[in-house]
């Protein structure tokens, strides 16, 4: 598998306790196939399709990511709904969003060190 893009794992309703053993052994799967250094590797999960966000549903995250990280990895969340995000910083939690830039990273087109005297781009 091509390190540069990732595996997508894509959740669906319902969110139910038996299914978190199961995906967890797919994220783990997918972090071994990607054949990345520890760190590096990531799986996508694709949750718009995951249902209405709840308690559930942030169990299931929890433990796919606390999986991908005991494989050297972690999850990425793709097209969560604002609910969703809420619900996950209501709690605490905090997992990388597709799309959006890394923390300590710049914006793309955002000038970081302004010389004195000089405009802003």
């Amino acid at each position: 598998m091509d390190p540069k893009t990732p595996p997508v794992l894509t959740l669906t309703a319902p969110v139910t306790r038996t299914r978190v053993t199961g995906l967890a052994d797919d994220v783990r799967a997918l972090l071994a196939d990607t054949g990345a250094g520890p760190g590096a590797a990531v799986v996508v999960c694709d949750v718009a399709g995951i249902g209405p966000p709840g308690l559930a549903a942030v169990e299931l995250l929890a433990r796919l990511q606390l999986a991908a990280r005991r494989a050297g990895g972690h999850i990425r969340l793709r097209a969560p709904e604002p609910a969703l995000r809420a619900l996950l910083d209501l709690v605490g939690l905090r997992f990388e969003m597709e799309g959006e830039t890394e923390e300590g990273e710049p914006a793309l087109g955002v000038e970081i060190e302004v010389e004195p005297g000089e405009a802003a781009v």
